[in-house]
């Protein structure tokens, strides 16, 4: 049986640069990443959203965008990953480093895609645009992405529930 894990990720940009995580363990440890992770029982998707940033990277967000929604599946793992993607250029504090990743600011061009999720190289660039997205990746391992659907859409809804 599939089950579902919600998790969140969060994308903070300034200028002409995004701030990414280098994930120290855990889940895609040895990667660059944004910052996330699992909502909690009793918390909204947005409320798991700042939580995640500020226990990663100390920084605090009024709001947040949500930019974007993919699901992630892994072959002969029973677990499906719903990732609800949210933006911010507006943030409060300096990015520290955590037990789980170290924050580094990236300019916009010059990403590290080569040390990131095989997927984020086609789900960035509407990122960046500000075009909202639904997308689903299947994986073998962590490496492979084995089919994948990504579209821009008029609209998410916060606590939508279908693909």
């Amino acid at each position: 049986m599939i089950t579902t894990k919600l998790l969140t990720l969060v994308m903070v940009v300034r200028q002409q640069k995004i701030l990414l995580g280098w994930k120290k363990r855990g889940f895609g440890a040895n990667r660059w990443n944004g910052f996330g992770g699992k909502v909690q029982p009793g918390e909204t998707i947005e409320e798991g959203a700042k939580r995640e940033l500020w226990e990663e990277s100390s920084l605090t967000v009024d709001s947040l965008e949500k930019i974007g929604r993919i699901k992630f599946e892994f072959v002969d793992e029973a677990e499906l990953l719903d990732v609800h993607i949210f933006l911010t250029d507006s943030y409060k504090g300096e990015p520290m480093e955590s037990d789980e990743m170290r924050p580094q600011w990236f300019d916009l061009h010059k990403l590290p895609f080569d040390e990131m999720w095989v997927d984020d190289i086609y789900w960035f660039p509407l990122l960046l645009q500000k075009k909202l997205f639904k997308g689903y990746f299947k994986f073998k391992g962590h490496s492979t992405i084995l089919e994948y659907t990504l579209k821009e859409v008029e609209e998410l809804e916060i606590g939508e529930s279908g693909f």
